[in-house]
This record gives C-alpha cells, structure tokens and sequence, in this order.
C-alpha cells in the first residue's frame, strides 16, 4: 500500500459500528457491543449464547494510529492483531496473512444493519466465508 492510501485509510471514521448489536437464530443469540473511540482506541465485546449458557466470548479494540489495528482476543487469549487494508464510508477490511483464521475480518454498515465476516483457508485449501448478520438491539 502506497503512502496516500495508507494516510486514507488512517483518516476513515470508524465510529459508525459503535452499537449494541444482536443476532438471533434459532441455535444461538449474539450479543456484539461497540464504544465509539475515545483516545483514538474503539472498545467491543461480544459474547454467544446458545440457550442458558455462554459457548463462547470475545474481546476486540481498535486502535486507531498510526494504521487502525483490530485486536481480536477470542475466548480472552492473547489479543491477535489485525490491521486495517481497505475501507471507505461505512465499511472496514482488516488482514493479518500471517494468522491460521481467520485473515481476514470486514464489517459493513447498511442503518440498523451490521455485516460482518470473517473469512480464511478451509478444508481442501478453499476459502471459508462466516457471515455475521446484526441489528441494533431494541
């Protein structure tokens, strides 16, 4: 990436995911929170549910300079980073080519709607796509 698209990509606004966000199915409820930044760091949570027990849990933050890094700690472990490499208004790709999966990780806004994904190698060498589909919580 040349430097004036590095300096484009660090100057895009990434407070439009902040939310409580929900996904519902009829196997699991996704719980999904965003603060806007503050001190150029976003804060989220997420946590599934499947029934009355918690099967799994994760913990992201942002940090917005020098280039935006998401730092993914599923399950609480050791906070994975994944830097910023596309973006624009209301959607965001982050990549780490080194990470076993996922490499990449996206999110898009649409109003009340939250797309994300996340996306790697799967069986056989082809990619895996998993969708997430959230809505601002009521």
């Amino acid at each position: 990436m040349n430097l004036i698209a590095l300096a484009a990509v660090a100057a895009i606004n990434l407070d439009w995911i902040s939310g409580h966000w929900c996904s519902e199915s009829p196997k699991e409820h996704i719980d999904e929170w965003w603060m806007p930044a503050r001190a150029g760091v976003l804060l989220g949570m997420s946590r599934t549910t499947r029934g009355d027990r918690v099967s799994s849990f994760e913990f992201m933050h942002i940090v917005l300079d020098p280039v935006p890094t998401l730092m993914a700690q599923p399950g609480g472990k050791a906070a994975v980073p994944f830097k910023q490499v596309d973006g624009g208004e209301g959607w965001v790709r982050f990549e780490n080519p080194e990470h076993d999966f996922p490499k990449l990780i996206e999110y898009r806004r649409t109003g009340n709607r939250l797309h994300a994904h996340i996306a790697g190698p799967g069986d056989g060498g082809k990619e895996l796509k998993i969708p997430y589909e959230y809505e601002l919580c009521k």
